[in-house]
């Protein structure tokens, strides 16, 4: 795909040549300090509900990236027009390779905006809403979303089973 098919939201996107493919370059602008804000590059003209998503990603950290600040990565879908509505799926690749498993635990995340960010959804439900799964910094990740519904499922590199399902998106069907 190309850049002049997508809108940037709160970030900086530019094609790049990586490892000698043009890929999309996205950066979330430094002026968003919140968690789980609305920072992405939206698709023009299409209107996403259910179907599948596949996306081949790649997170680097940046060389001032604050520690709490590991290259998340990953997937916005179901936008409103407004950028103001929104449910989301993210790789965590730093989490994967810690020594604390708890941070382990928290690889794979799922938010919806504006209501549920990840610290509500940890706070009242621990461990439904992310997972682990063996992914690194620095390396291709090919992430599929089924959606589906009140349901998503996340595969990682072409995965047989889903590593994270969402029951019950917060945005309802």
């Amino acid at each position: 795909m190309k850049l002049n098919e997508f809108t940037a939201v709160n970030t900086f996107a530019k094609e790049s040549v990586v490892e000698g493919v043009t890929t999309l370059e996205i950066i979330k602008d430094e002026k968003i300090t919140a968690f789980d804000e609305p920072t992405f590059i939206k698709l023009k003209d299409k209107n996403f509900h259910n179907g599948v998503i596949k996306v081949k990603v790649k997170a680097t950290l940046l060389p001032n990236a604050p520690e709490f600040a590991r290259g998340f990565i990953g997937v916005a879908f179901r936008i409103d027009e407004a950028n103001t509505k929104f449910e989301a799926i993210y790789v965590r690749p730093s989490n994967a390779q810690s020594d604390d498993q708890l941070r382990r635990n928290y690889t794979t995340q799922y938010f919806s905006y504006p209501d549920y960010k990840f610290d509500r959804l940890r706070e009242e439900a621990n461990g439904v809403y992310e997972s682990y799964t063996d992914i690194a910094l620095d390396e291709w990740i090919d992430l599929k979303i089924e959606v589906e519904d009140e349901q998503a499922k996340l595969y990682v590199n072409h995965s047989v089973n889903p590593v994270l399902i969402v029951n019950d998106l917060k945005h309802g069907n």
